[in-house]
């Protein structure tokens, strides 16, 4: 990102959301429409049961789903990073290895869902009706599943390798032709949800043929066969980025399951029965799940606006930004909410008639369960938004908090009071809880945004005297926090008469990138536990990639050309091919670290140990994220060094003679 180039930072921002957002959104409609193509035509040509099986089926496929892009979602972040990190052979393994992991997954659930399906229906919610329907559309759906999966993961590998319009053609493709087939093998063969569930994955099909073709014209990496090979610490890596895509669908399958066992044992004590909620509500789902995909798409779409902005300190843009996609998606979900309360009948006949008590309950759900729709016109931009502007804690807490925080306590909580009635309005409570959530983080946001950034004291390096000796030395310094270790540095600089980098180096990225000095100071070595959960929507680098990469490329640049001590930053790990380079690690005992901590950084003495143990925890997951190794293992560092033992000004000094003593013997060879 160059600071005058970037458009994200000097385009219009209504044409900058059109243009990333659109595509986002048919692809994300793409998606909700292959379950619902198939429900409206099981209703007209099989009824209301056939589309009741189809519900309790749908959780293996977003199990499906969570592994897919679990695989594909890890791949395409890690394809960034590796080539973000000019290292093409590592990337081109990361996509092998993902291939062959997404083979193996789905062929082993494949095999689990063909020999459990009954007891996995079981665990769904079905009943004693919706069983061999159920089993009939299952079956068909299990034994393709190789190929949904395979192709689902390789569509999100296809977009990070910058072809997001063949990724996208690929998924039109096929739910045209699931369009086309299902009222043939429907209503001309006469196959049920059997034929349903056949145009399903014969569509999916040739979606995985199209994906398989473009293995052999990727862009930006080639597979070959030693990439296919299988390793360890790829997939873990993989995988490790891709768990919050795989968290995220897996909570769509606790709400499905708990739902249904309720809508099934509560509906037994009612006119409706059990059948018909299940079906009902599948449905209504499902109709509302096409308006958060629009929801979703505009969202998605403006998260890399909403980053590289707030990340440049041009607050103003932010606001713009946000104002639109908070704005034009309240005006989606108001009449989305105008529709469920007038028609609900009309939209429900959609998917085939039903007797009275059908068409009556599904009235009541539109109208009660989605009651509030209007309010995930804020709550589903706001978790993408705190995740594009890297608050990753809100956005975690956000994209968790209606379906596993309130919607699934509200349902056990309003149903064992008022019934199924208790379970209809379980979601106008989850709606309404998320909503003042998500308004509150906003709220406290925007007067954040309204400060105007205060430049801070430009950040130069230190001049110091050249070492006038031939040698090249680079040292790079790991420690934890409160040890001494970058006053240590710095003194090892000095006393060896070469550059010390340490906030230096946040002057040089923000030249590079465009982001804010106080951002890139607020952000770096920052990675929190929470980050994992927001890496799923994400398009793209985020911009804590970005730093990563940037920081990387500028210490490769600063160690070829000069002498230097570099303060963390991974460094080692960035380095590590390097002849000259010497790692130090440099720790302390808590009680002295706490000493240092209230001493010289100002922290009050009862708080400094959990704000000590707090940024160690920071530092160890940035660099475990980015480097696949732990922060402060012995076998990373050529030194590891307790301050303790010396104190710093002696530490310094045996470190100047180790060094010195290094490099001579390096002369002698």
């Amino acid at each position: 990102m160059k600071k005058e180039e970037n458009i994200l930072g000097t385009e219009k921002i209504s044409k900058l959301i059109r243009k990333f957002s659109i595509p986002c959104i048919i692809s994300m409609l793409v998606n909700s429409l292959y379950n619902m193509v198939d429900q409206i035509f099981i209703g007209r040509g099989v009824g209301m049961l056939g589309n009741g099986a189809t519900n309790v089926v749908f959780p293996i496929s977003v199990i499906a789903l969570a592994l897919s892009l679990m695989v594909g979602d890890g791949a395409s972040a890690y394809l960034s990073l590796k080539l973000g990190e000019k290292k093409k052979q590592e990337a081109s393994k990361g996509i092998g290895n993902a291939i062959i992991l997404a083979s193996i997954l789905s062929t082993i659930f494949a095999i689990i869902c063909l020999i459990f399906l009954p007891h996995l229906l079981n665990l769904f919610g079905c009943t004693e009706n919706l069983r061999e329907y159920a089993k009939d559309y299952g079956y068909i759906i299990s034994f393709g599943l190789p190929f949904v999966m395979i192709g689902t993961s390789l569509n999100s590998i296809i977009r990070s390798d910058g072809s997001p319009k063949y990724a996208m053609i690929t998924m039109v493709t096929g739910a045209i032709l699931n369009i086309i087939l299902d009222p043939i093998f429907i209503f001309l063969f006469h196959w049920g949800v059997k034929g349903a569930a056949l145009a399903t994955i014969l569509s999916q099909c040739v979606t995985f043929v199209l994906n398989i073709l473009y293995i052999r014209k990727f862009k930006t990496i080639t597979i070959q066969k030693e990439t296919l090979k299988l390793q360890k610490n790829i997939i873990k890596k993989v995988l490790l980025l891709g768990i919050s895509s795989f968290i995220t669908q897996m909570s769509i399958v606790v709400v499905i399951a708990t739902e249904n066992h309720l809508l099934g044992t509560l509906g037994a004590t009612t006119e409706f029965g059990p059948d018909i909620p299940i079906t009902v509500l599948g449905i209504v789902m499902k109709i509302s799940q096409i308006l958060y995909s629009i929801v979703l798409g505009i969202a998605i779409g403006a998260q890399p606006i909403f980053g590289y902005n707030y990340g440049a300190g041009k607050k103003e843009r932010v606001r713009e930004a946000l104002k639109i996609v908070l704005g034009t998606s309240i005006i989606i979900t108001t009449i989305a909410f105008i529709l469920f309360q007038t028609i609900p009948d009309k939209l429900i006949l959609i998917f085939g008639s039903g007797d009275t008590n059908y068409i009556k309950f599904a009235c009541l759900t539109f109208r009660i369960y989605l009651m509030l729709v209007i309010c995930n016109g804020i709550q589903i931009p706001a978790g993408i938004f705190f995740q594009a502007i890297g608050k990753s804690s809100k956005s975690a807490i956000l994209s968790l908090s209606r379906q596993i925080v309130f919607l699934v306590p509200s349902m056990l909580l309003l149903g064992h009071f008022f019934g199924l009635m208790g379970l209809l309005y379980a979601g106008v409570v989850a709606d309404a809880l998320a909503f003042l959530l998500a308004m509150t983080f906003i709220l406290l946001e925007s007067k954040n945004l309204s400060k105007e950034t205060t430049p801070k004291e430009e950040l130069l390096p230190q001049e110091i005297k050249k070492n006038n000796k031939n040698d090249h030395i680079v040292i790079t310094i790991a420690r934890e926090y409160g040890s001494g270790g970058r006053y240590i540095g710095r003194l090892l600089a000095e006393k060896l008469g070469i550059n010390f980098y340490d906030k230096e180096l946040i002057k040089k990225v923000a030249e590079e990138t465009g982001l804010s000095m106080e951002y890139i100071e607020q952000n770096e070595q920052k990675r929190t536990n929470l980050d994992a959960f927001n890496n799923g929507y994400y398009l793209g680098l985020t911009n804590a990639d970005e730093l990563f990469l940037k920081e990387s490329e500028i210490i490769k640049k600063i160690a070829k050309k000069e002498s230097c001590v570099i303060i963390g930053r991974c460094a080692d790990f960035i380095l590590k091919e390097n002849k000259n380079i010497t790692k130090i690690f440099i720790y302390s005992d808590t009680e002295h670290k706490i000493k240092r901590a209230t001493k010289y950084y100002g922290l009050a003495k009862e708080k400094a140990e959990k704000e000590i143990e707090r940024k160690n925890k920071l530092r160890a997951n940035h660099y475990k994220h980015y480097t696949g190794e732990i922060w402060g293992k012995l076998e990373n560092y050529d030194i590891v060094l307790n301050s303790d033992t010396l104190g710093v000004e002696k530490s310094a000094n045996m470190l100047v003679e180790i060094i010195e003593k290094k490099k001579g013997k390096e002369n002698e060879r």
